[in-house]
């Protein structure tokens, strides 16, 4: 990635290589709350901006950047020769508050005098006019209020909200001037001989009377380092012998952690940095499911969230029904004033029967009933949703159609304007039902269906047994229908979905692959999903693409076309783990596994071109965002893939068949959370043969 982001809750810093933010630079600066509260962030040596020695990106927590002096000069005389002095710029986000320590140390074998400047502005921009995506009625700026310790910067909202960015220091500046480009806070340092000079600034968005409370530094880091630490112990430790799978699933654990928000109701994972660092339905849902064997906390806190924004209205204007669930919610002045319909928005057809599935899923892991007793007005709500307005008149299935002016033309995980596209090159109209959405639907009915029989009737409730026979039976025709429109015989594989006039989009894509985790395929048509998953036309070397090489519409640089998604590629993994297909589910991995060790810190970005493997290493995609919660979940999941692990929950019983990938022949497993309690497991492999040791088991399941 070209940038560097940290971030904790709400609050991400996105600078370029050197820590600075300049307002033209790709949309830099200091956000939260949608708005950007910083939008120049620079500092100078005697004017200069330095050179960058060093600049790491692997914790997203803390960000240490190391630079140096370049020759400065007076009248041909030089002030300050290159490469004396270090400056090394060390930041990291606490409460709601951005930290910066500044250290200057001269390496010089004299005294040196010159001068180091910091240059702060901040234009309280809403994100979408910063990406421009929108413009719109905004607010005004306010001058700068110069305070003992510091200043601020004011803006009266539209929607409003007094917003401020309020800048302090523990230093003294020699300097405080306020010019075109912002507020220039200089400081005179004269440093002997390996002397050092450390300069803290506290970086504060303020929204109405919401005053972060400031922490000391040492205190901050302190707590934010522990906070890391209890996210490790608390989730599925592991190790192996094979180094890049280590590296793999360590970063993809730390940055879950870094994606992680709470609005009140549990942490959840947001999308990614840095646009989508906000409340996705379908990206929060399947992040969550992919850490299900990692921390299964993570899916109820993103359950109670999403049953809070669950639909109560039918509103075009957000794509809004009542029992459905959100798309994205944002919170900007844009957003506030209503210019912008993400209040939250609603177009997403996925979301509702993912949240279904993760209630279903996480209970079945966790046997936490309780969760499952609370959500059951939100499930009937949901179901009633897929029944009434998912399911199209007529069609059976489940489809979209955009309602709002502003809203997402196609409304699944594809969601590019050009996605959903024939064979031919032509669009598909909407309504529009796509092929892994009717597998959602089967794999939350039929799951519920199994979970209901588990809870006793209630006074005053509904036949718990009634409703999950009639769950049951929905399902059943929905498979019955499903294998009847869209099955591709020609192909031997499933379209991509039906258009307007239930007109199959034969286009091979990988979308097919969603379904084998339902377990709604008949079993020889599951196995030709499995084998065309990883046949040359849609498996590159490096994973599975969107959409076969060959097809009309197929383009590897695309976003959805031909392009290769590291969560796609999870959730074929998670199916064909499911239904047995291990042979393909290696090929998967063991791909997945070469792409990721050609990427900065091992850290599987959002996508990544679909070029062969043949050609070379992987193909960055430009614009892909790094932290994406769904791709660094993707590692986590090969860890249940590569245990062969299934789950038979009606009757408390573990199923493993370990399947390692090639270069991997130990594979130790601790603290996996099962049922309420643990599990700890060691896989060993001599040639093919696997030797399971089961240290610990105190889950109360049989394991088979």
């Amino acid at each position: 990635m070209d940038y560097r982001v940290i971030k904790e809750n709400d609050l991400f810093l996105l600078t370029d290589y050197s820590g600075d933010i300049f307002e033209s630079n790709h949309g830099h600066g200091l956000y939260t709350k949608d708005t950007r509260f910083l939008s120049r962030f620079s500092l100078t040596v005697n004017g200069e901006r330095p050179s960058m020695l060093s600049s790491e990106a692997d914790e997203n927590y803390i960000s240490t950047i190391v630079l140096t002096n370049v020759e400065t000069k007076i009248d041909d005389q030089i002030t300050l020769w290159p490469q004396s002095i270090e400056i090394e710029r060390t930041r990291f986000i606490y409460k709601d508050i951005l930290y910066e320590t500044v250290k200057v140390t001269n390496f010089n074998p004299h005294r040196e005098s010159f001068d180091v400047t910091l240059v702060f502005d901040a234009d309280f921009r809403d994100m979408f006019i910063v990406r421009g995506f929108q413009n719109g009625n905004v607010g005004n700026k306010k001058g700068v209020l110069q305070e003992a310790a510091g200043f601020e910067i004011g803006y009266d909202g539209a929607d409003s909200l007094e917003r401020k960015l309020l800048v302090e220091w523990t230093v003294e500046p020699s300097n405080i001037q306020i010019t075109d480009d912002g507020v220039e806070v200089t400081y005179h340092l004269n440093l002997d001989s390996a002397q050092s000079q450390s300069l803290d600034f506290f970086i504060v968005p303020v929204i109405g009377d919401q005053k972060p409370e400031r922490y000391s530094r040492d205190i901050a880091i302190h707590e934010l380092r522990s906070s890391y630490a209890d996210w490790e112990n608390e989730s599925t430790a592991m190790e192996s012998d094979y180094p890049l799978f280590n590296r793999l699933f360590n970063q993809g654990l730390q940055d879950i952690r870094v994606l992680l928000t709470d609005l009140g109701f549990g942490r959840f994972p947001v999308a990614g940095l840095p646009w989508f660092a906000v409340p996705f339905g379908r990206d929060s849902l399947i992040a969550a499911m992919q850490m299900l064997p990692i921390h299964p906390e993570i899916a109820k806190g993103t359950i109670l969230t999403m049953a809070r924004y669950q639909g109560e209205k039918a509103d075009g204007w957000r794509d809004e029904q009542p029992g459905k669930i959100m798309h994205e919610l944002r919170s900007g002045e844009l957003a506030n004033t209503n210019q912008i319909p993400f209040t939250p928005y609603y177009g997403s057809i996925d979301s509702t029967p993912l949240f279904l599935v993760l209630i279903g899923e996480y209970v079945k892991w966790t046997n936490d009933t309780a969760l499952l007793e609370a959500m059951l007005p939100h499930i009937r709500r949901a179901l009633e949703w897929i029944d009434k307005y998912g399911v199209r008149e007529g069609s059976g299935f489940v489809s979209y159609v955009r309602e709002s002016a502003k809203g997402i033309s196609n409304q699944g995980w594809k969601d590019s304007g050009n996605s959903i596209v024939h064979r031919s090159g032509d669009y598909a109209a909407a309504p529009i039902a796509l092929v892994e959405v009717q597998g959602y639907v089967y794999q939350a009915k039929t799951t519920l269906a199994e979970l209901l029989c588990t809870l006793k009737e209630m006074s005053g409730a509904m036949d718990w047994e009634d409703w999950s026979l009639r769950l049951s039976s929905e399902a059943e025709k929905l498979r019955e229908s499903f294998e009847q429109f869209f099955w591709v015989e020609s192909d031997q594989f499933y379209a991509l979905a039906l258009d307007e006039e239930e007109k199959q989009v034969e286009t091979v894509t990988s979308n097919a692959g969603h379904v084998l985790m339902s377990g709604m395929l008949m079993p020889e048509r599951a196995a030709a999903v499995a084998r065309k998953l990883v046949s040359k036309e849609l498996f590159s070397g490096y994973g599975i693409r969107t959409m076969a090489e060959g097809e009309k519409a197929y383009n590897p640089m695309s976003y959805h076309n031909g392009s290769i998604w590291p969560h796609d590629n999870s959730l074929c993994l998670i199916g064909l783990n499911e239904q047995g297909f291990q042979a393909e589910a290696r090929i998967v991995m063991e791909g997945l596994l070469q792409a990721g060790g050609h990427f900065e810190n091992n850290r599987l970005p959002e996508l990544y071109c679909g070029y062969s493997s043949q050609r070379g290493t992987p193909v960055r995609y430009p614009v892909a965002c790094s932290p994406q919660a769904w791709a660094a979940a993707t590692p986590l999941v090969f860890i249940p893939v590569m245990l062969g692990l299934r789950l038979d929950h009606a009757n408390s019983r573990i199923f493993l068949s370990p399947n390692l990938p090639e270069g991997m022949n130990i594979l130790s497993v601790q603290r996996m959370r099962l049922g309420g309690s643990r599990l700890d497991v060691n896989v060993s492999r001599n040639g093919e043969v696997y030797t399971i040791d089961v240290c610990s088991n105190t889950t109360g399941w049989t394991i088979e």
